[in-house]
């Protein structure tokens, strides 16, 4: 192969890698539904803050890398303030109540850095959402995300490799020496959208990311990032299985064009509302599980791992995820 071709194929090869990781991957999606979609912002009424780290196919070099923080906060909150004196908690904190009925309104945030390959995406949104009540046990809400992100390309975390067949002579091509001297560092602008209808049941939402594409962007370089819009689809149903013990079943459906559907699916079995253990599944990618508990009144804690189902297999030990959350005002 010429080295003109190894471009060609290293390219096509990252574009194909992109094409999959424009948006980050997230297994504890069902206890963090605000990273996939906007209008879950504010279910529940107090302040909930989430920090996350996510390390994927652990043993493969310059492997995804992912952690965010995002917090959303209902606009009636009002601060309880902890007196060690008065109580401290101890044994079993139920998960909070998912309350209905009423209109709420709900402002947020989230600052994410990702990072896979050669190429850096970090990013920082705002997010607005507004609950509507349908019935007195269902809510339909709308959400809005808007901010910017920073796409960034090391030259020197790139490999390109050149095979010259026998008797070939040598192609000079510059293409790749120019673009990475001119190395990539750009803005671009990131808007995203949700409808998330929910009760104490059951739960679904469909939402859309990167709407804006690269309609807005500034910066330096020559790297075109072609942002792809995202489109996520997830859904829940929670069944009483005793006065301990009940289940959900979940599922999260990822479409961007031209890449094939994405689909994950798990089950989550809870104890006594503050201990869940959960088992997924994404179509030929991992086996997925996870585990959690709520720690007090305010804090939580998830932890997930990946079991590799594709080649990766062959090289990766997994992945592993990290959620730890905070409550204030509950």
């Amino acid at each position: 192969l010429s080295m003109k071709n190894s471009i060609f194929i290293l390219s096509l090869f990252l574009s194909t890698f992109i094409g999959a990781q424009q948006t980050p991957q997230y297994s504890q999606y069902q206890r963090n539904q605000f990273m996939v979609n906007p209008a879950a912002a504010g279910v529940y009424d107090f302040v909930d803050i989430t920090l996350s780290g996510r390390w994927q196919w652990l043993g493969v070099q310059d492997a995804p890398r992912t952690s965010y923080f995002a917090f959303s906060v209902p606009i009636r909150f009002k601060p309880k303030f902890y007196n060690p004196g008065i109580r401290t908690s101890s044994g079993v904190v139920e998960n909070p109540e998912i309350k209905t009925g009423k209109l709420k309104h709900t402002f947020g945030g989230q600052l994410l850095a990702d990072q896979y390959g050669a190429f850096r995406k970090m990013s920082f949104s705002g997010t607005y959402a507004i609950h509507i009540p349908m019935t007195k046990k269902l809510n339909l809400s709308f959400g809005l995300k808007a901010g910017l992100s920073n796409n960034t390309f090391f030259a020197d975390q790139a490999q390109v490799l050149n095979v010259i067949a026998p008797g070939q002579n040598p192609y000079v091509d510059n293409t790749y020496d120019n673009f990475i001297q001119n190395q990539s560092n750009k803005f671009l602008m990131d808007m995203g959208a949700g409808l998330y209808m929910y009760s104490e049941k059951f739960f679904v939402g469909l939402s859309a990311e990167q709407l804006t594409r690269d309609l807005v962007q500034f910066g330096q370089g020559t790297a075109n990032f072609n942002p792809q819009i995202h489109f996520n689809l997830i859904g829940g149903y929670k069944i009483p299985l005793g006065e301990n013990l009940s289940i959900t079943p979940g599922f999260l459906v990822k479409y961007m064009s031209p890449a094939p559907v994405s689909v994950d699916g798990n089950v989550q079995f809870e104890y006594k509302k503050w201990l869940w253990l959960t088992l997924g599944y994404r179509h030929t990618d991992a086996m997925i599980v996870m585990a959690g508990m709520n720690i007090s009144e305010r804090f939580k804690v998830g932890y997930s791992y990946d079991y590799s189902l594709s080649r990766f297999n062959n090289f990766s030990s997994g992945g592993h995820e990290l959620t730890l959350g905070l409550m204030l005002g509950r």
